[in-house]
């Protein structure tokens, strides 16, 4: 395959190389508060010798194979949680459990991908904002790779989260303000060093990774899902999902794409009210889905474009929807998922009773639960005291 980028709005084409992020033309339309214009996506043509039968998934992406770090990232499995479904009544429900990943969160299939480009051409530094796990992400997967990691962190970030980045190495730079913040200063910083960007939306190469999702999805079913409900704050897993299933597609290897419900946290729902009114205004975000808490979602254009163009839908679920979703998953699957991942599950129960039984249903779960633990205790009952001998419990 040939690859190159290919501007989402305007339709140019471009090489693909680490000084362009965003196309030159329509991130001069850039708003204020607003999502990133000129959002790039990785396009191909095929070659004569290509056969798409017969790729494995890193055939789908712009870098060699030779460059990838080596750190397992991706194959996670596909779960059937037998208890789950009779609870819900859905026998093809199916949990795509990115926990697994090295890291522990979904955000490894992007950094795996940047990691990948960053050697490919010489590049030693990496620059990232985050509310914890693209940080720790980018730190895990760029220390297999021998990479120099900054990360810009909201000082609210989940401790447990700056704790993976710093034992993996990386340096990290807590921010006094929240995302938005950190993501503007990491983009100053990434001018500054010459530093590549990591960051989400920003950097094509974030979508792109995270189209493997749908392709791993693909392959393990045997067909496309009817439905698959993912967690969204800034939009790029969302983007992520259907570039995958787009390309599958359009290499005749799909005939479908699957309708994608967007979970958002109703404090944190920009893109949802975005697709309601048709347009984005500011937000407070406040959720205690960190990982989806996002006042400007910079990939916000590009997700409604997708979610209209495809037939997908938006979901609102409050913080204890979510956190009773999380403790239902956990106790009857064994997944302990955060927040933030936990809201799929949430936003599927809220719409299960519109759906027929006999759909293929895919949970895109997308973060593990002890990357913040202070947020699942607020649904926990702490024994209050302890014991000295068994008597004192089997009275």
């Amino acid at each position: 395959m040939q690859f190159f980028y290919k501007c989402s709005e305007c339709g140019r084409e471009f090489e693909i190389k680490p000084d362009l992020m965003v196309c030159p033309a329509c991130s001069k339309k850039q708003e204020l508060n607003k999502p990133l214009r000129g959002i790039l996506e990785v396009d191909f043509e095929l070659q004569d010798e290509d056969n798409p039968e017969k790729f494995n998934v890193l055939d789908f992406l712009p870098v060699r194979a030779k460059f990838f770090p080596p750190i397992p990232v991706g194959n996670t499995p596909l779960w059937r949680p037998v208890n789950l479904r009779k609870i819900l009544g859905f026998s093809n429900l199916f949990l795509k459990d990115d926990t697994l990943n090295p890291t522990g969160s979904l955000k490894d299939r992007a950094s795996y991908l940047v990691a990948a480009f960053a050697k490919e051409h010489g590049i030693k530094d990496v620059v990232i904002a985050s509310t914890g796990n693209a940080a720790s992400s980018m730190a895990g997967v760029g220390a297999a790779q021998g990479l120099n990691i900054t990360i810009f962190v909201p000082v609210s970030a989940p401790k447990a989260k700056i704790i993976q980045s710093l034992q993996y190495g990386a340096r990290v730079i807590p921010v006094d303000g929240n995302y938005d913040r950190a993501y503007d200063l990491s983009l100053e910083y990434s001018k500054i060093t010459g530093s590549l960007s990591r960051n989400t939306a920003y950097n094509p190469l974030t979508i792109e990774g995270k189209k493997t999702v749908s392709i791993e999805i693909f392959k393990q079913l045997g067909r496309v899902p009817d439905y698959i409900f993912v967690p969204v704050g800034d939009g790029v897993i969302l983007g992520g999902v259907y570039k995958g299933f787009r390309d599958l597609k359009r290499l005749g290897l799909a005939d479908t794409i699957p309708v994608v419900y967007a979970i958002q946290a109703e404090g944190s729902d920009a893109i949802c009210k975005a697709f309601e009114n048709g347009s984005f205004e500011p937000i407070n975000a406040r959720t205690v889905a960190d990982s989806i808490s996002v006042n400007i979602p910079r990939n916000g254009y590009y997700a409604i474009k997708q979610l209209k163009d495809f037939g997908g839908k938006c979901v609102k679920v409050n913080d204890g929807e979510i956190l009773e979703a999380q403790k239902l998953l956990a106790s009857t699957t064994g997944l302990f998922a955060e927040p933030a991942a936990s809201a799929s599950l949430a936003g599927f129960i809220k719409v299960k009773d519109t759906l027929n039984r006999d759909s293929v249903v895919v949970l895109l779960i997308t973060g593990n639960g002890l990357k913040d633990i202070d947020a699942a205790k607020r649904r926990l009952e702490f024994p209050q005291r302890a014991i000295r001998n068994i008597e004192e419990i089997v009275r």
